[in-house]
């Protein structure tokens, strides 16, 4: 019998000039990117949280903390990367992933298709286990007025 788990991770950045902007491992073209220790994706950050809190393997910062220099403009699909590699060695396989980005700026529905087809990619699952959508904040609050993106994640693991 197979045993199931569920995570849930949960990330948001700042939205500064003289950043890329990459959610989910693409790059999108804006004037603002995200800031943060590492390339700042928040929605690779909240996947990766989703995926250690489904194994219960403690938090993204426990793993690449953002005062070890190592991970300084780290690439988050490579830690991505570490944390399958960990999974694996538990004996964990991915089920299904639901990303939601949450940003006023800049549309995102040209990109979610190419988004979900990266992370199928990157996590050698058929690419009907992925879901990404986008929404806005409704104007309300930081996240409203354009002042940072945020991501909410859920993972489904099974042994």
């Amino acid at each position: 019998m197979s045993s199931f788990r569920i995570g849930q991770g949960y990330d948001i950045h700042r939205l500064v000039s003289g950043r890329k902007l990459i959610l989910a491992g693409v790059e999108i073209p804006f004037d603002l990117g995200l800031d943060g220790h590492s390339d700042a994706d928040v929605a690779i950050h909240a996947l990766i949280d989703s995926l250690l809190g489904a194994a219960a393997l403690a938090d993204i910062g426990s793993h690449f903390p953002d005062t070890d220099p190592a991970y300084q403009n780290a690439d988050s699909m490579a830690l991505l990367g570490s944390i399958l590699n960990l999974l694996s060695e538990k004996g964990y396989s991915i089920g299904n992933i639901d990303i939601t980005v949450i940003a006023e700026k800049p549309k995102l529905s040209p990109y979610i298709e190419k988004m979900r087809d990266r992370l199928a990619s990157a996590l050698a699952v058929p690419i009907d286990n992925i879901s990404v959508k986008a929404t806005t904040h409704e104007r309300l609050g930081a996240l409203g007025r354009g002042e940072g993106i945020a991501a909410l994640s859920i993972a489904l693991l099974y042994k």
